[in-house]
């Protein structure tokens, strides 16, 4: 797209404004209007059917596109010929999905059904779009549109960011004449309250949930219920505050390419990400620049553009670059990508206002490195400047319900939770196969003879501080406890193993992946792994003894070849052993100068620097940092008040 020299001048990061948006929201629109079913109902789109079944697939079709098409009517005010078509398009399907003798009708909400999600994208941009859609439409077509929202009322969603469904779609009714109940409003956003947990962060539901559903789902259907006629203002000047305090941490988590961070599920809504970004500048509650609010957001779109999402069809397949399906849920079916439709929200900004008129700003990463512990949801962030990579060390989210839900397992672990490295430039190796070995990003052990390894399930808290956080995990009669600690540009892994004897630890780090095999050797206590020009390193510094590569296909969203470096121990002599080893995922790998002394659990370092660094973990873990004479000391000792 030809730009005006003024409007280069304006994204010197991205080289993306306004009128990129516009033109993207188009072609994804346009893209799927052969996949309708006569009169719009639905969108039935190419691709692996979800567990719902085919047609609330093309409800999902229409409702998540449809979240698209009513931004952009409302950016436009509803007044240029493309919104009119538009406008024309889903009143169309709206009358015809709501009409229960029409063969393309909507299934109707049930407990725990799929069209409770897909009810609040529709009710939503009815809001948004009022006075040029809802308010224009014929009275039997309000009525039949009414009669299938209501479907909501009553109904049992899941107990998770599914509540803000049913809050947004009630909200909708009470604000246009429809039938409601009050105490279900009320309720869910009541819910939330249980799930926050400082700091701007939510979990989604009970337990430790933490992902990008604290930016596309906890925070943004709270400040677009804010926009609607009967919000209170006392509960939407709390939601502001909130916003305002995660995007401080949220502006961290973004690499210098413009991706995401890459951890979490339904990671197939790609830049919705960049929903919380928009969402803090429409509500006037963020700590970010104008600038660097569009560069994010910008940053994210162009990131998958320029990888193949969309395709050359013009479609979002179900995938993160391209289609991966081991990526993806069962509950994702061909159209569910679409609520990527979210990272749009900026659009319902006028063109004037300072997000797209102002001089993009220089992420977090791109203005110097950053080392960050985000105490809510357990993480530590280490992002570098010189590559633009973002590394997160996760010891506090497992998605593990509690209690256990309804049809759901309590125990199943997920690779993008249980892991404890991930970053903006890697992901987890997530294939059925891949995800049974259990390589990359993890500390388990093997029983002797072989057999499966130890899973990191459900995640036990020891503690956070500057440059630290802990956590441990126990799978039948072994405990794993695993301390990170940031230094000397890597991760210095402790792990403090109680096992039964002859058990075999194996530890691996970050997965590079691409479209050739990536090379990479193992020797002696060290294993790095190359591709893309990173470099993945682990390297045994106390208790480790071997070192290994393993080269795999087809099970990586990055690319097609992937390789995890890893290393391996002697086996467990019974009892509690100590481990150390050093982490690097890097453009830029530098020879490793931190030397380690392990002695009776208690494991000491000394940096590059001169700084030294004490960690112990087990009944009475802590953890000290000092520099030398004259320099800044950190000392964590949870037994200390």
């Amino acid at each position: 797209m030809e730009l005006p020299a003024e409007d280069r001048i304006r994204s010197p990061h991205t080289g993306w404004t306004r009128a990129h948006w516009e033109a993207m929201a188009d072609h994804l629109l346009e893209a799927v209007v052969p996949h309708a079913t006569p009169g719009f109902a639905q969108v039935r789109l190419p691709g692996r059917t979800s567990w719902a079944g085919v047609t609330s697939d093309g409800l999902e079709g229409f409702a998540r596109t449809f979240l698209l098409a009513g931004l952009r009517i409302a950016g436009d005010r509803g007044e240029t010929p493309r919104a009119k078509i538009l406008i024309e398009r889903y009143a169309e399907g709206l009358a015809a999905g709501t009409d229960p003798g029409n063969p393309y009708a909507w299934p109707l909400i049930a407990d725990y059904s799929q069209p409770i999600v897909e009810a609040a994208s529709v009710a939503l941009m009815l809001a948004e779009t009022r006075p040029w859609l809802w308010d224009q439409l014929g009275r039997d077509t309000q009525r039949s549109v009414h009669a299938w929202l209501a479907g909501i009322v009553g109904k049992k969603p899941w107990p998770c960011n599914w509540l803000l469904f049913q809050v947004v779609v009630e909200q909708f009714l009470a604000d246009t004449g429809g039938r409601f109940d009050q105490a279900e409003i009320d309720g869910g956003l009541d819910a939330i309250e249980d799930w926050y947990q400082g700091g701007g962060w939510y979990s989604d539901g009970n337990g430790q949930h933490y992902d990008h559903y604290a930016g596309w789902a906890m925070h943004l259907y709270p400040l677009l219920w804010a926009r609607m006629p009967g919000a209170s203002e006392t509960r939407v000047t709390r939601y502001r505050e909130r916003l305002h305090a995660f995007l401080d941490d949220f502006r961290h988590l973004f690499g210098a390419d413009g991706a995401p961070m890459h951890q979490g599920r339904s990671l197939t809504y790609r830049y919705a990400a960049a929903a919380a970004l928009w969402t803090g500048a429409l509500a006037d509650a963020t700590p970010l620049p104008p600038g660097e609010t569009r560069r994010l957001a910008s940053g994210a779109l162009r990131y998958f553009a320029d990888r193949g999402a969309p395709d050359e069809q013009g479609l979002l397949r179900l995938g993160y670059h391209g289609q991966f399906l081991p990526i993806t849920q069962p509950y994702s079916g061909p159209a569910s990508p679409y609520w990527a439709a979210k990272g749009f929200v900026g659009l319902l900004l006028p063109a004037e206002h300072p997000v797209w008129t102002a001089t993009e700003e220089p992420a977090a990463v791109e203005r110097g490195d950053f080392d960050r512990v985000l105490p809510a949801p357990g993480w530590l962030l280490h992002g570098t400047r010189a590559d633009g990579v973002v590394r997160l060390y996760n010891h506090g989210s497992d998605h593990i319900k509690v209690p256990a839900e309804l049809g759901d397992d309590p125990e199943r672990d997920d690779p993008h939770y249980a892991k404890i490295g991930y970053s903006t430039h890697t992901a987890p190796e997530t294939e059925a196969h891949a995800w049974e070995l259990d390589v990359d990003g993890h500390t388990g052990l093997m029983p002797p003879g072989g057999g499966p390894v130890t899973r990191r399930r459900r995640i036990r808290r020891i503690g956070t501080a500057d440059g630290f956080a802990a956590s441990a995990h126990t799978d039948g009669d072994v405990t794993v406890e695993t301390a990170s600690v940031l230094c000397d540009g890597g991760e210095l892994r402790i792990d403090r193993i109680t096992a039964p004897a002859g058990w075999v630890a194996r530890a691996g780090g970050f997965t590079v992946a691409g479209a050739v095999t990536p090379d990479g050797r193992a020797h002696g206590r060290t294993a790095e792994a190359f591709s893309g020009g990173l470099t993945s390193r682990i390297v045994g510094l106390a208790g480790w003894s071997g070192a290994g590569l393993q080269r795999m296909s087809g099970v990586n969203a990055f690319g097609d070849r992937s390789a995890t470096p890893y290393l391996t121990a002697p086996p467990h002599p019974g009892g509690t052993i100590t481990y150390a080893a050093f982490v690097q995922l890097s453009g830029e790998i530098s020879d490793i100068l931190l030397t380690v002394d392990e002695h009776d659990g208690e494991v000491t370092a000394i940096s590059a620097g001169g700084e030294e660094i004490r960690v112990r973990l087990g009944e009475a873990p802590r953890y000290s940092r000092r520099t030398p004479p004259g320099g800044p000391s950190i000392t964590w000792d949870p037994t200390v008040p």
